[in-house]
């Protein structure tokens, strides 16, 4: 019998909450009903704000994970509304929370990742069951904690005579190599390095505008090779996966420090080499570890970035750049549907991580469950 679960992802990008209600007969998911709200601004700032050390953080990590919580309950309601369901209709929300530290393996060989989320507060406002908490596990079992959603894309998007790519292109890009359904290897995932999070950070700087739309504006600057020499000398680059990061690393300081010798560059010319610093990396990860892959999938906001796109495709000439629309999910459902599904597979005591992915020494049944 087909159960209904909610999937609510909120990623690096900060741009807001993607929340799907979804119905998982066991054969992938079939997404009912989507929607996309952008986070209040002071929210919004806070997130941000807290993604760096700062004064009085545990308190005012608390307040913003209480509006997190219902940023996310408000995403419910509208799912609700939108299909005809009342909540004793939906099995479970997976919720993912706001990421504003992810440190594996730091210091003490265990590490931590902390999303900001009140869940008990959104089981409360919902009346419906909430698993969160959806990466420590994995932490704890020595993986990484991220990527977690290449488990979901082998189960909705692996072909049966192909392998596949899926790149997702949110605040911090991340690539799935599925090798053909049936076949005797293992899936891979891995953080590639900066999606989004540096465009959207220099447009909104220079621009005043949350994002560089269709990279327009990066299609009107010029490459500087200095400067992407500069940026990818960073060593996460060259890390072999297993591999995660986010915005302790990639951020407006890590940006400033690569920038400082070349002080005469102009925005536009910064921002056309940010977008090849994004594109690049994705492609030397593809060409690293998806050789046999045919075409390359991709979701996430950076699917609708037609310069992003571009680019991708002339780096990878021999196979075919897509968006994951084109296998039967819009870009901006997939993570939020991954979710949903994840809590499927807590719900039902099964496991939702990949070792071979997060490098943990073997899958686990992921999340805590706060019932409604």
């Amino acid at each position: 019998m087909a159960e209904r679960f909610i999937g609510l992802m909120s990623g690096t990008s900060l741009d807001g909450v993607d929340g799907v209600l979804a119905e998982d007969a066991g054969q992938g998911l079939r997404v009912l009903a989507h929607v996309a709200a952008p986070f209040d601004a002071a929210l919004r700032a806070e997130l941000l704000a807290l993604n760096t050390p700062g004064d009085n953080e545990l308190h005012r990590a608390a307040l913003a994970a209480n509006g997190v919580a219902l940023a996310y309950a408000e995403v419910v309601q509208r799912l609700l509304q939108q299909t005809g369901l009342a909540p004793a209709q939906v099995r479970a929300i997976g919720a993912h929370g706001q990421t504003v530290r992810h440190q594996p393996q730091a210091v003490d060989g265990v590490g931590y990742t902390l999303q900001l989320l009140n869940p008990s507060l959104l089981a409360e406002r919902c009346g419906i069951a909430v698993v969160a908490d959806l990466r420590s596990r994995d932490l704890a079992a020595g993986g990484q904690g991220a990527p977690l959603v290449p488990a979901f894309h082998q189960a909705q998007f692996g072909q049966p005579d192909a392998a596949l790519a899926v790149l997702n292109l949110g605040g911090i890009s991340n690539l799935s190599v599925l090798p053909p359904l049936g076949q005797d290897a293992a899936v891979l995932g891995f953080d590639c390095g900066p999606g989004n999070a540096l465009l959207d950070l220099w447009c909104q700087r220079h621009r005043g505008q949350p994002y560089d739309a269709d990279g327009a504006w990066a299609a009107s600057g010029q490459l500087h090779a200095g400067l992407l020499a500069a940026l990818r000398a960073e060593p996460f680059f060259a890390l072999p996966p297993p591999k995660s990061t986010g915005r302790d690393l990639f951020h407006a300081d890590w940006l400033a420090a690569r920038l400082a010798p070349f002080p005469g560059l102009t925005p536009a010319d910064v921002q056309a080499t940010l977008a090849e610093l994004t594109a690049g990396t994705c492609v030397d990860a593809v060409r690293a570890h998806a050789p046999q892959a045919t075409r390359l999938a991709v979701c996430g906001g950076g699917a609708f970035n037609g310069d992003l796109m571009r680019r991708l495709q002339a780096g990878l000439p021999w196979l075919q750049v897509v968006s994951s629309q084109a296998l039967g999910l819009p870009p901006q459902q997939v993570e939020a549907a991954a979710f949903a599904w994840l809590a499927s597979r807590t719900l039902r005591g099964r496991t939702g991580s990949l070792a071979s992915v997060t490098g943990a020494r073997g899958a686990r049944v992921l999340g805590a469950i706060y019932p409604a």
